[in-house]
């Protein structure tokens, strides 16, 4: 890997992965991934170029969100492994200049947690204040309007204590009360703990909606005409309120700003889950760099295939600065390649967006099986785990985007010698590890190239970019030296190159990676390449 600027972070210079832990790699034949399996696979993602390993949550947990429901945020599910585990995984990354990430879930935990069993036995228990409580409505019902992520109201009463406790999402995962000084100090002592033993930082999750509005008052009422029709992941009774008292709160910035003093001990990453799609919103976070260090932006993850509206996606960095990780695809939403088409076809649009984004300031991110050009697996209604799938008949899943990782063409896929948590989701041979290892154009060979491309040329992760082309079907911008092109049209496209020759570091199809070019070249339909200029240097 590059040595890293003196003036900018060790992330930087990286490639960011992410993990899914119940299905990248199960070690033990129990059916479920775990730590063991993933320490197993690290040379895959060393080989593909990643230097940066986020972890989703490891921690024990009834699975009634599939560990983002949290009953200890200082030990390890042992379904997933131990602590000895944890400390073999981050040695094993380190050893192939890997940092490791582990996945923050501040906003709620499990309804097992100790602090919430504690705090629904008695109302003047210390621990009550750890989460929202409120007394029932005058009619008996919720206290006020606001709805879940995952259906219903936001609220579920208590008949210990006579009560309604808050929760964003699940019944099962009641939202910690941050107005609280004690829980802020819990997570102080929580962040050091695993810095402590060696995690490089946090991805932070839903880093947008840990505070609350005070007083916890109704939202306004969305007219239903106004409400999308596209659910994205979310329950329609979510959409039917606009959320301005349960997210992008005052506040929130120094929470950020307190975790980031913490992670500034361990020269450590925080990178903020924040799922607000308007790039002056995030700029809010990230303008003063006095809290989260980065923040995803969603807008692809969010989009399908949208030729006109790629340009203005990619140049949100421009209104957030520097600060922004790269995705298309995550555990939560439909993979790329079904959004962007299914098959060949989504397969080649998502590599064309994967080239626009490697080039982008700071961290593109690959969701795993991304590198396979892995499209939605198959999972039928019965089979689904997913709570957003169960509260709502299968309408709503993310279990497609979640099933095992294809290593080999067996039974259990490579990913488990036992009966998967998960259907294998109608995994073909060609989409294994293994089949597209030993052919140069699979997807996997495709994406080590442009990896590979991203960490020879400095340009690509130092230089300033300057865009040259935002009309579609040309995309084009410069960094440095080197020019990343795109033709998003159906047919070709003349590609225009001023000044001295360009040589093709990397292609998708068409141009010939190596080749020389002068005054211009055609650059096929759905295509993108990485030029640069025939005098520049490889360092």
């Amino acid at each position: 890997m590059a040595a890293t600027s003196p003036h900018l972070p060790w992330w930087n210079d990286r490639v960011g992965y992410q993990v899914y832990l119940p299905s990248f790699a199960d070690a033990d034949g129990d059916g479920w991934g775990d730590l063991a399996g993933l320490t197993a696979r690290l040379d895959h993602l060393a080989g593909l170029g990643v230097g940066l390993l986020w972890l989703s949550p490891i921690h024990p947990s009834p699975m009634a969100d599939h560990g983002y429901d949290v009953a200890d945020y200082l030990d390890v599910h042992p379904r997933l492994g131990t602590l000895a585990d944890v400390d073999r995984l981050v040695a094993a990354a380190e050893a192939r200049d890997i940092k490791v990430l582990l996945d923050l879930v501040p906003n709620h935990t499990s309804i097992a947690h100790p602090w919430f069993a504690r705090a629904r036995r008695d109302r003047e228990d210390p621990y009550r204040d750890y989460y929202h409580w409120r007394d029932p409505a005058p009619d008996g019902g919720p206290p006020n309007n606001w709805t879940s992520v995952f259906g219903g109201p936001a609220w579920t009463f208590d008949e210990t204590t006579g009560q309604y406790y808050l929760h964003l999402f699940a019944p099962e995962q009641p939202d910690l009360n941050w107005d609280n000084p004690a829980v802020a100090e819990e997570f102080d002592a929580i962040l050091r703990f695993w810095l402590e033993r060696g995690l490089a930082g946090f991805r932070i999750d839903v880093a947008h909606r840990i505070i609350k509005a005070p007083g916890l008052p109704d939202q306004p009422v969305v007219p239903p005409e106004l409400r999308p029709t596209d659910h994205s992941g979310r329950s329609a009774d979510h959409h039917a309120i606009e959320h301005i008292h349960d997210e992008d709160q005052p506040g929130l910035k120094e929470l950020h700003g307190r975790w980031r003093r913490i992670a500034d001990d361990y020269d450590a990453l925080l990178l903020g889950e924040i799922y607000l799609l308007e790039p002056a919103t995030l700029a809010r976070y990230l303008a003063d760099q006095r809290g989260l260090h980065l923040a995803f932006f969603f807008g692809l993850v969010e989009a399908r295939w949208q030729p006109e509206a790629l340009a203005t996606m990619l140049r949100a960095g421009e209104v957030t600065g520097p600060h922004l990780a790269w995705v298309q695809s995550s555990h939560d939403r439909s993979r790329a390649v079904t959004r962007y088409g299914g098959g060949a076809t989504g397969r080649r649009r998502a590599l064309l967006v994967a080239t626009l984004t490697a080039a982008l300031p700071a961290l593109p991110v690959l969701y795993q099986g991304e590198e396979l050009g892995l499209d939605d697996g198959e999972v039928p209604v019965e089979a689904m785990q997913d709570p957003l799938a169960l509260r709502s008949g299968g309408a709503l899943s993310r279990d497609p985007a979640r099933t095992p990782m294809p290593w080999r063409d067996e039974p259990g896929l490579g990913f488990t010698s036992g009966q998967p948590w998960l259907p294998e989701g109608g995994r073909r041979r060609g989409d294994t590890v293994e089949a597209q290892e030993t052919d140069p154009a699979s997807p996997l060979a495709a994406h080590r190239r442009l990896l590979a491309t991203r960490a020879s040329l400095a340009d690509l992760r130092h230089g300033e970019v300057r865009w040259v082309g935002e009309a579609p079907p040309l995309l084009a911008y410069d960094r440095g030296q080197a020019r990343v092109v795109a033709n998003v049209g159906s047919s070709p496209v003349a590609l225009p190159l001023e000044g001295s020759a360009w040589r093709v570091a990397f292609a998708t199809g068409g141009l010939a990676e190596g080749a020389r070019l002068e005054g211009g070249a055609e650059l096929a339909s759905e295509q993108a390449a990485i030029l640069v200029r025939d005098e520049a240097q490889t360092p």
